[in-house]
């Protein structure tokens, strides 16, 4: 076996890269922090969305957001310090998943929020099983599978940057001039800090962009506190408020959206390991880390809230940042739990205007595309890898920018087709079976063992 590299001897490998390392904690906790204003705003909209289609009050919505903030602190703990064989042991955010909403609106109009948590609940269990059994099936997975789930992610995030930066869909003000320009001083600040600053603040450089966008917000009048005088100063988060009932249809459609979502863990790790660590992932990471994910979907159904996932937007900020610690992730995951219970902390950065979160998704959410591009360029670019990567981009891209196709479709199919997520891995995971020339097995395995070993 190889030694470990040295970092004074080779500088691509530093201390940041080693996901168990940890720095400081005057430098840990705001690292954490940013990790946290990072993913806040997708973590709480898919609550606040479920909140109006099942009419919830304000109380209520307020309520949906302390137990979203609850559950994503709690899983990320789940993923970073582990349960014997769950978690991957890497800073994996977890947070609400938006790519159950597509499956989990009609849903809840049709059965009620009952059901939609009934069938979160048994989707998650058998993602358990899914990651249980990963490592006999990892092989499905390829190289080329994941960065196609990881690149063709960010054009669904791209939009979502896009819209946070013109100012959230429905805002009276969307896409106004000052939303616009607001956005993009968060955005000018975030390159300054990366590229001119050092240390400390090239690591934080999104949160020091997130808080001047804040303050300038607040100078400008754009920021309403009225959901911070209105939250409580403590709540306990209530299991089973709203119960749980169990639908056939409810549960098929989840699931299907679990098997993608749990493929897009899987890329989520990979782009870690490989764009912030320097290395492929590990089986008991990529196992762990789902069944992790499964965990996290049941328990966030017992706790009133959407499933959980890996975040992508926290993958493409320590791609940014070169901070693979997972401790500091830890300390993030502390940081919504507090959020949760005490909703008067959530609410300060609920606050927070969504044009100030957009100008620092557009840095992050480009960043998911970078680690997908650096996972594709791991494998080998021949005419059989480059025809799976044009269809299933192809597909991922063009099928949902054409709405009439999606609305032909039967039942919960349209609904799948409109993610554009769905039809890409499955078009890549399709194509890499069937199409002679993949790569043997214990070949590849053996490549990733190597490189492993040669790791700290």
């Amino acid at each position: 076996m190889s030694p470990p590299p040295d970092p004074k001897t080779n500088p691509t490998r530093t201390i940041n890269q080693n996901p168990d390392a940890m720095p400081h904690l005057p430098k840990a906790i705001p690292l954490g922090l940013q990790h946290i204003m990072a993913m806040f705003a997708g973590n709480v909209t898919p609550p606040i969305i479920i909140a109006g289609v099942i009419g919830a009050s304000p109380a209520e919505q307020i309520f949906l957001i302390q137990v979203a903030l609850f559950v994503a602190g709690v899983s990320t703990l789940v993923q970073t310090i582990g349960i014997g064989p769950i978690g991957a042991r890497l800073p994996i955010v977890q947070g609400t998943s938006f790519g159950f909403l597509p499956v989990a609106l009609p849903l809840a109009k049709a059965f009620g929020l009952p059901a939609v948590l009934g069938a979160s609940f048994v989707a998650g269990l058998l993602q358990i099983l899914l990651g249980a059994f990963l490592k006999n099936i990892r092989h499905w997975f390829s190289t080329v599978v994941t960065g196609i789930v990881r690149t063709a992610d960010r054009y669904y995030a791209d939009a979502g940057g896009a819209n946070y930066a013109a100012g959230g869909v429905g805002a009276d003000d969307f896409a106004s001039p000052s939303n616009l320009l607001l956005a993009l001083f968060v955005l000018s600040v975030t390159i300054a800090g990366r590229q001119c600053g050092k240390g400390f603040i090239k690591a934080s450089s999104i949160l020091f962009g997130l808080v001047a966008g804040y303050l300038v917000a607040i100078a400008l009048g754009k920021v309403d506190f009225t959901s911070l005088t209105s939250a409580a100063w403590f709540a306990l988060p209530k299991p089973l408020e709203y119960g749980m009932t169990f639908s056939g249809t409810a549960i098929l459609g989840m699931t299907l959206i679990m098997f993608v979502v749990g493929l897009e863990t899987i890329g989520n790790i990979s782009a870690i390991t490989t764009g912030g660590a320097g290395r492929p992932a590990k089986d008991s990471e990529l196992s762990g880390g789902v069944m992790a994910d499964g965990v996290a979907t049941s328990f966030a159904a017992i706790f009133n809230t959407l499933p959980n996932t890996a975040y992508a937007q926290n993958v493409g900020l320590i791609t940014l940042t070169g901070v693979v610690s997972r401790h500091v992730v830890t300390i993030g995951g502390l940081l919504l739990i507090a959020m949760g219970l005490f909703p008067k902390l959530g609410g300060l950065v609920a606050a927070m205007p969504h044009a100030v979160l957009g100008g620092a998704g557009v840095v992050m959410f480009g960043m998911i595309a970078s680690a997908g591009l650096k996972i594709i360029k791991e494998c080998e670019l021949d005419q059989r890898n480059m025809l799976i990567i044009a269809v299933s981009l192809s597909l991922g891209i063009g099928l949902p920018a054409v709405e009439a196709i999606s609305e032909t479709m039967p039942g919960q199919l349209g609904l799948l087709l409109k993610s554009g997520l769905v039809p890409a891995a499955l078009a890549a995971l399709l194509l890499d079976a069937i199409l002679p020339g993949k790569p043997d097995r214990k070949e590849k395995l053996a490549k990733g063992q190597a490189a492993s070993q040669t790791q700290p």
